[in-house]
């Protein structure tokens, strides 16, 4: 059988810490147990492009295995390709780089580490809204520089306490930052969400349900996205939605970058509707050199708290998700039942509604 993994270089990082298992060089720990059964083990960072080591084995890997991080791009024309194709399985969180209805068509299992990266993700969430509400970054450039003028930083920093905070999805992670914020004494906490919370769990983090999105956004000083990228989501922060904002407003976006429309984001920091943008996803992995994100600023300078794709693979997260994955492998091997939480596509259909309802 041929296993075909596309993970992220790690360089030097990765030689000097074996514990960062979603690499190329550490290869999730599979190396041993997958060539000791006679399999063929195949892992590589090239992904791009039809001349890729990606796009040369999908032809004949029966397993594929990828990340959320370095995700290989499993297009419908891909499918077409891959004829020995059975299962593939995301070391991470996150399938939507498999176009999941061509799975389906092709009778294609799809299964993720479900429940791997949601604490890891959750604290991030927590640390993007802190730094944008007190304007850290700026601060802390302003010290590199050598310079020390707090007025200029001052101008545009916030307290937690007493906002109107919001979370698009309030699945595993999102209910998490909802728990997180809890402690900050925010004026109200709220929630967007096909599905309601369990009343218990409603009650816990006293947490009200919107159901109109434009009315949800209208409320929320800060907003948090916490949602799968599918059909219903890709691009559902738009300009349109954006103009419901409150002026002055923070999103942070920790779920999939084209959620949101990179282009009516970086106009409405630039502009001031948005106060502020924060998060490690984006539309494409890894992101263009020129995207705009990268460099987009609100009129004061500050605002801008991305970064690379990582939320979700701190060394902790790797354990877990390295460990995820060979447990779905083996029991793939094995042939025994995968666990229920972890099948996004099972036989022939969706297991799951986290992509959308069907």
């Amino acid at each position: 059988m041929k296993v075909l993994c596309i993970l992220y270089s790690g360089g030097n990082a990765a030689k000097e810490e074996p514990r960062l298992l979603g690499t190329i060089e550490n290869e999730l720990g599979l190396r041993e147990y997958l060539e000791a059964q006679g399999h063929e083990f195949l892992v590589s960072d090239d992904k791009e492009g039809e001349d890729s080591f990606f796009q040369k084995h999908i032809v004949d890997a029966e397993v594929l295995i990828t990340t959320p991080f370095h995700p290989g791009y499993l297009t419908a024309d891909l499918f077409k390709k891959a004829k020995n194709l059975k299962i593939c399985i995301t070391a991470g969180v996150g399938s939507d780089h498999i176009d999941l209805n061509a799975a389906i068509e092709h009778g294609v299992e799809v299964l993720e580490v479900s429940g791997s990266n949601v604490v890891s993700v959750a604290e991030h969430v927590m640390m993007n809204i802190l730094l944008l509400v007190r304007n850290f970054v700026p601060a802390h450039e302003m010290i590199e520089r050598g310079d020390w003028q707090v007025s200029e930083v001052a101008r545009n920093a916030f307290d937690l306490e007493g906002k109107v905070i919001g979370t698009i999805g309030a699945g595993r992670i999102g209910y998490r930052v909802l728990q997180r914020l809890v402690p900050f004494n925010p004026k109200e906490l709220i929630y967007y969400d096909y599905a309601a919370l369990p009343e218990e769990a409603s009650k816990a983090v006293n947490a009200r349900r919107v159901e109109d999105l434009k009315e949800f956004v209208s409320q929320c000083d800060i907003i948090t996205v916490n949602a799968p990228l599918h059909e219903g989501t890709r691009n559902l922060v738009n300009a349109e939605l954006l103009s419901h904002f409150k002026k002055g407003a923070w999103l942070v976006n920790t779920a999939r970058g084209a959620i949101c429309d990179k282009d009516a984001v970086a106009a409405a920091l630039k502009s001031g509707q948005l106060r502020g943008y924060a998060g490690d996803v984006w539309d494409q992995q890894p992101a263009p050199r020129d995207h705009v994100w990268r460099t987009m600023k609100n009129p004061l300078g500050g605002g801008n708290g991305m970064v690379p794709h990582y939320s979700g693979t701190t060394l902790d997260a790797q354990a877990r998700y390295a460990k995820g994955t060979f447990q779905i492998l083996d029991n793939y091997l094995k042939g025994k039942e995968q666990e229920p939480q972890n099948v996004i596509i099972g036989k022939g259909s969706y297991a799951t509604k986290a992509y959308g309802q069907r």
